[in-house]
């Protein structure tokens, strides 16, 4: 029986980005140097087959810090956490090792230091998300307001309309975050905008390369964890774009083959933390299905890479 004809393109630059990358590395070396157990505070990267994989080296991931023994190192994850958790590990006494992302991290002395001029911050994330979490505490109480949507604007209750600077999460989207950030400005005419949005260059690529398949397919699959910000984020671009069928899996067993009957192209994307062995899957599952070509479009090449911590580099 002859498979039916369809085309995959494969978005690229698509899943692990640099952080994740060094974020994964960190993990694996703090076993190879301490040994297991090594403790992780919050999921390391979202993603459950990077999670579990780690967790079968001999990771354990907790939720606080309060769930990790003192004579074990932790490391915290990639997308950071609020001043008081490393300030808790060192009055400890603990072997800490931070993960966060470089580009994470930059976002942080972006607000330390606009904190130090007397700034207030509005940050635009995800309320609840571990890297707004991180990033609204890094400053006391009330100096970080979040914004979300649109509808938070006109109520927005500001200390002095004079004195703001705007900060973002790493992961948004692109273009609804250039919309939100219009606004703010357009309501606070003093509020200092980054030169270049906090959005890292990993989401901006992943995004762009959607947005150059959308018009080829019928319909975007993005690999991804369904509590991963930029893997949902992917999937709203793909909707935007005009692709009718835009879907989230965390892998190939999670299509729904019923909804991609009849198609004759489909993109695939990956989220920054899911790893290439699930985007090969389903790439393979497709295969088994249709007569399958697969297409490469490629809107950017990254070679971006960051140095593990120090602590990790050092003998023991």
């Amino acid at each position: 029986m002859s498979l039916p004809p369809l085309t995959l393109y494969l978005a690229a630059p698509r899943g692990f980005c640099a952080g994740v990358d060094r974020a994964i590395r960190i993990v694996e070396m703090a076993l190879q140097k301490w040994g297991a157990p090594v403790y992780v505070r919050h999921e390391i990267v979202h993603n459950k087959y990077v999670v579990d994989d780690l967790r079968a080296k001999g990771a354990v991931f907790v939720e606080e810090l309060e769930d990790c023994p003192d004579d074990r190192p932790v490391i915290f994850s990639a997308h950071g956490v609020p001043k008081a958790v490393p300030a808790e590990a060192a009055r400890r006494e603990m072997i800490a090792v931070d993960a966060t992302c470089p580009l994470v991290t930059k976002v942080h002395n972006e607000a330390a230091r606009h904190f130090a001029n007397g700034l207030q911050m509005i940050m635009i994330g995800h309320k609840g998300h571990p890297e707004t979490v991180g990033t609204m505490g890094q400053l006391p109480e009330g100096e970080v307001l979040l914004v979300e949507t649109l509808e938070d604007v006109p109520g927005l209750q500001v200390r002095d309309p004079g004195k703001l600077a705007l900060i973002t999460q790493t992961t948004l989207s692109v273009d609804d975050t250039a919309e939100l950030a219009a606004a703010l400005k357009a309501r606070f005419p003093a509020l200092i905008v980054p030169a270049k949005e906090d959005i890292c260059y990993a989401t901006t690529n992943r995004q762009a390369a959607v947005k150059a398949i959308a018009p080829k397919i019928d319909a975007l699959l993005v690999i991804g964890a369904p509590n991963s910000s930029n893997s949902k984020r992917l999937v709203e671009v793909g909707s935007a774009a005009g692709c009718a069928y835009s879907q989230l899996v965390q892998r190939a067993a999670d299509i729904d083959w019923r909804a991609l009957s009849g198609i004759t192209s489909v993109g695939i994307t990956a989220g920054a933390s899911a790893p290439e062995v699930l985007i090969n899957e389903v790439i393979d599952a497709f295969r088994a299905r249709f007569n399958t070509t697969v297409e490469l479009v490629e809107t950017a090449v990254e070679n971006v890479e960051f140095k593990v911590p120090k602590v990790l580099r050092d003998p023991v």
